[in-house]
């Protein structure tokens, strides 16, 4: 199964951070291989692998950047 696109909801919620980073290399991975990945999250470590950022509250888009370069690289 080959999807083109994966939604993950707060994927690293309850891990440690090693594990966490993981979990991240490997979307990093399914990136590279064409996929779009979608992920929801509140930690900034995680956010940092971010391509493209977009940023809500209250329900509303308040920031949408694409990320030259990744804080954290895979």
């Amino acid at each position: 199964n080959k999807p083109t696109l994966i939604l993950a909801d707060e994927p690293t919620g309850n891990l440690d951070s090693k594990t966490s980073h993981e979990i991240m290399s490997l979307f990093c991975q399914l990136n590279d291989e064409g996929i779009t990945i979608i992920l929801v999250t509140h930690e900034l470590d995680i956010a940092a692998f971010a391509k493209r950022l977009v940023v809500f509250s209250d329900g509303r888009i308040v920031e949408d950047k694409t990320v030259n370069q990744r804080s954290w690289p895979c």
